[in-house]
């Protein structure tokens, strides 16, 4: 379990589900302005970042070439870094293909699974959010395809502008930004992130429980002392985590 110090006057930051790049470029610019000024914003408190997946609706890194756009983000995200402050980034399904650009431009540890954190002592489990629990087989299928080794290696003979073009064009049809399934609260014995939280519980403790994934802002107790939370996203919600070293409340852009 990693373990980071939230000193006094410093929070720790979330945010999941930003999806630039959908449904076009040119319509994402302004959320991307928006997320890049927010980060802006954040830096001279946060004593860490912590992005929780499908910052872009589609990202591949071919050897010597990554998706055109998102300027504004990558060198906002490289200038947060090179002052020192630590980001950490979680792989959601609408970018699995990340392989190295973040941490060698970036100095952004990539992670492809959830992952246990300490702030000071408090005890938070980590993911994006996409898989877990015993539902959706489907997509659990679907996963091992897109990133088996195999797979990955024949995509990227396509050349990257038909290979980008036809992601985009599927990433886009994708339900997890346009369907109306992923904004309605099914219940918490429906909620299939809660219910994987509830298991987890029955092994180790945590005090949160932090996903993305579903966009749709949730704070559920899961018992006395446990709690589950999704950041919502950046399409319509603009929500996101934090953590003042001793609670974490989700926040709404531009709350005043």
């Amino acid at each position: 379990m990693k373990k980071i110090t939230v000193p006094n006057g410093k929070n720790v930051y979330f945010a999941s589900d930003n999806h630039l790049g959908a449904p076009t470029m040119a319509e994402s610019k302004p959320r991307e302005k928006k997320f890049v000024a927010w980060l802006d914003e954040i830096k001279e408190d946060a004593a860490a970042i912590f992005l929780l997946g499908d910052l872009f609706d589609f990202w591949f890194e071919y050897k010597t070439v990554v998706p055109k756009g998102f300027t504004r983000t990558l060198g906002k995200l490289a200038e947060l870094t090179d002052a020192g402050i630590p980001i950490y980034y979680f792989v959601g399904n609408h970018d699995l293909w990340m392989d190295g650009y973040f941490e060698e431009e970036l100095n952004i540890p990539v992670f492809h699974e959830p992952q246990q954190f300490m702030f000071n002592n408090t005890t938070f489990f980590i993911g994006h959010g996409d898989g877990l629990g015993p539902f959706d087989k489907g997509y659990k299928r679907m996963k091992k395809v897109f990133t088996n080794p195999v797979s990955k290696w024949f995509y990227r003979w396509l050349h990257p502008d038909l290979g980008v073009a036809l992601a985009q064009y599927f990433s886009v049809k994708n339900k997890a930004i346009s369907g109306d399934e992923d904004v309605q609260f099914l219940g918490e014995d429906k909620e299939w992130l809660v219910q994987y939280a509830k298991r987890k519980l029955e092994t180790k403790h945590f005090d949160y429980f932090v996903f993305g994934h579903r966009h749709l802002p949730m704070t559920i107790p899961l018992n006395d002392i446990s709690t589950y939370i999704n950041l919502g996203d950046w399409i319509g919600y603009y929500t996101y985590g934090i953590f003042d070293g001793k609670q974490l409340r989700l926040e709404k852009l531009g709350k005043d």
